[in-house]
């Protein structure tokens, strides 16, 4: 892929079991690729939960948690219960607190963006519609929720010619039509600007090492 836009499938994404049984990971991304759990600076994953139990204790670790599918979950962090976390609100505690979760009603899908601190920060916004991405210094990682996705260049000139679901790097060339929690990772300098027919999650990453500089 050009310009070092990485398309992300749902479908080649890999289940991993939870040691307690409560639900399963798929890794979208992390850097550096393939890092362990002590070795990664960012990592980006979908779990499906299905139900109630205490989150591992993550030290030195910052979490946002994003419920994309489902009715949604109760957190009690550090002895403090949250009000229901309901779809598509981003929830950012730390991970070495003390944290359990209950389900409202039945399983949900989980959007997780876990970073070390010290090395990464990262933002998560939850897009109706459509926005512009400018080219920052950090990456994005765009997720497709149900609905479908698409993002251009933001040269006005393009905007008519691309088809929705689809997303467009540079230059009018298509990077790929986006399916439900498909992904596209965007570099840094990278300017596009997003469409939706549903919901999409962009994750804005950044900090020393969160786009490879070391």
């Amino acid at each position: 892929m050009g310009d070092g836009i990485r398309v992300l499938r749902a479908a080649e994404r890999v289940a991993a079991p939870w040691s307690n049984g409560g639900g399963v990971t798929r890794e979208i991304a992390a850097h550096p690729d393939g890092a362990g759990w002590d070795a990664f600076d960012w990592r980006v994953s979908l779990a499906d939960v299905t139900r109630d139990g205490p989150y591992s204790p993550l030290p030195g670790i910052r979490r946002v948690l994003t419920v994309v599918d489902g009715a949604g979950l109760h957190l009690t962090v550090d002895g403090t219960t949250h009000p229901p976390l309901p779809r598509h609100t981003p929830f950012a505690f730390p991970g070495a607190a003390a944290t359990d979760c209950r389900l409202v009603d039945g399983p949900v899908v989980n959007l997780n963006v876990m970073v070390r601190e010290g090395r990464a920060d990262a933002e998560v916004a939850v897009v109706r519609g459509g926005c512009d991405l400018p080219g920052g210094s950090g990456p994005r990682l765009v997720v497709a929720l149900p609905g479908g996705t698409a993002a251009e260049p933001g040269e006005p000139d393009g905007t008519a010619a691309v088809p929705a679901g689809a997303v467009v790097a540079s230059g009018g060339a298509v990077v790929a039509e986006l399916g439900c929690h498909d992904a596209v990772l965007l570099p840094g300098g990278v300017t596009a600007e997003l469409r939706t027919g549903g919901v999409a999650a962009v994750i804005t990453l950044a900090g020393e090492r969160a786009d490879g500089a070391r």
